[in-house]
């Protein structure tokens, strides 16, 4: 037997060590948080306000304030993130820029007063105390279990990537310069209290960040004091300010934001040109020559016209298609989203009870986190994809990969060459052929489904279809 101890034990006592906290942490949050599916954290997250009220009257639309006197959900807020958990995790090496930044608003523009290197606590301290800076944490769902489990529910969600960052201000300062994002933002009031002022959009829905002077402005629409328990969100384009008061030590509240680059008009730009790959393949139009020297002209009004056409034959073409053809955003989300919050049980992640057989039910595990689609290729492939952080090549190690994959979360990749030729080749998941795409829409859609009755021609082609996802722990036999 392998003697324990070393490296391995470590890794066991950390574990343990996590599943206590996390039994820790889930007695408070079950009360005020409803971790049972995506639909039903949102909803406890916007509550009291309903769902098809938040969508229909604000989403995208108009900011809502949700002031709650609640010492319960104040407590578990608080939880989330506090500002003497810099201690511990400044410990764990964290760096300026990479993972804090601090600064501070002075004349209406934000003065930048990081360090160099790794983040010294003692310093972050004075210069928190004595300088007055905001303490910005980016992507605090690295290190904070709760905020994981939450972000990683609200990216099932939206079907969008979501992100967060954490900000400590001291008294009577302010942190950033009025400005507007790309996101929509739901803020989290943690510790103390905010004062906030929102101003009307001068870029309804924008596509970029802006800081906006004070005499663009004009008055506030909105003004408030955001207390622990508190939740704000406002449309992407919706400027905005906010310090901590005198009297108050400071405040703490977490950002979290979710569509950026996530528009119709983004979806339009990555989903285009695989239609027009297609078309061309059946309409001789779009493989006629442009004009002699159109490349070479300034104005085009003259081709307007035939673009106009063509663009209309593009049109028909799409409203009788079933099926576009996997796009970038796709597997950008699949690639960089969070992984499923698993706690303390790794069950799911390993094969295992009995094989699937052709009398057999099965469902699909990962629900959120399995997504079907036709890639853009010419032999006409269908592929179920999962994020990469779930070591296709089988069980060993997933764990590692998934907790690697958690590390990284919206923090961009340090070297995207290396990585390119690895990553395109993960996003591919499982690959079967198009034949196979109503029987992996039936398994994904169904909540569960004999193996017999999968939309194939022959019970082999059944048996190893299933097979395969259940080696990759995709499906469980009931």
């Amino acid at each position: 037997m392998p003697k324990k101890g070393g490296k391995h034990a470590e890794m066991e006592k950390e574990l343990q060590a996590q599943c206590k906290r996390a039994k820790v942490e889930a007695a408070c949050s079950l009360a005020v948080m409803s971790f049972e599916s995506p639909d039903s954290l949102f909803g406890s997250l916007i509550s009291p306000i309903k769902q098809e009220m938040f969508f229909r009257e604000y989403w995208e639309q108009k900011p809502l304030l949700i002031q709650r006197n609640d010492p319960l959900l104040a407590a578990y807020y608080q939880s989330l993130f506090q500002l003497s958990d810099l201690k511990e995790l400044c410990s764990q090496g964290l760096y300026y820029g990479r993972d804090i930044n601090i600064c501070r608003c002075v004349n209406g523009k934000k003065k930048v007063l990081n360090k160099e290197g790794k983040v010294n606590y003692m310093q972050l301290k004075k210069d928190f105390d004595q300088k007055k800076a905001t303490i910005q944490f980016h992507q605090p769902q690295r290190f904070k279990e709760e905020l994981w489990k939450i972000q990683e529910k609200l990216e099932c969600y939206f079907g969008s990537l979501v992100g967060s960052n954490v900000y400590i201000t001291p008294q009577g300062s302010q942190g950033l310069p009025p400005h507007y994002d790309d996101v929509e933002v739901f803020i989290l009031q943690l510790e103390g209290e905010k004062h906030w002022r929102l101003y009307k959009p001068t870029v309804h829905l924008a596509r970029e960040y802006n800081v906006e002077s004070e005499d663009r402005i004009g008055n506030p629409t909105h003004e408030f004091i955001l207390k622990p328990g508190d939740l704000l969100y406002f449309p992407r384009g919706t400027i905005h300010q906010a310090d901590t008061p005198l009297g108050i030590s400071y405040s703490t509240h977490v950002t979290i934001s979710t569509y950026q680059n996530n528009s119709w008009g983004d979806f339009l730009l990555d989903a285009i040109p695989g239609l027009v790959f297609d078309t061309a393949k059946e309409d001789v139009a779009l493989r006629t020559s442009i004009p002699r020297q159109l490349l070479m002209q300034v104005d085009i009004a003259d081709s307007t016209k035939n673009l106009s056409s063509l663009l209309r034959r593009l049109a028909d073409r799409l409203e009788n298609t079933r099926e576009l053809r996997s796009s970038d955003m796709k597997k950008d989300f699949i690639m960089n989203r969070l992984p499923p919050c698993l706690e303390c049980d790794s069950d799911p992640l390993t094969p295992g009870g009995k094989l699937p057989k052709i009398d057999s039910k099965i469902r699909l595990q990962f629900r959120d986190h399995a997504i079907v689609t036709v890639e853009p290729d010419q032999d006409n492939s269908v592929s179920i994809m999962k994020p990469p952080s779930c070591a296709w090549g089988g069980s060993a190690g997933w764990g590692g990969e998934w907790r690697g994959m958690r590390e990284t979360h919206m923090m961009g990749t340090e070297d995207d060459s290396t990585s390119e030729e690895g990553a395109s080749q993960q996003t591919h998941g499982l690959r079967f052929p198009l034949s196979y795409l109503d029987a992996l829409k039936q398994i994904w859609s169904s909540s569960t489904v004999y193996v017999k009755e999968l939309n194939l021609i022959s019970d082999e082609e059944k048996e190893n279809l299933a097979l395969s996802l259940w080696t990759e722990c995709l499906i469980e036999v009931i």
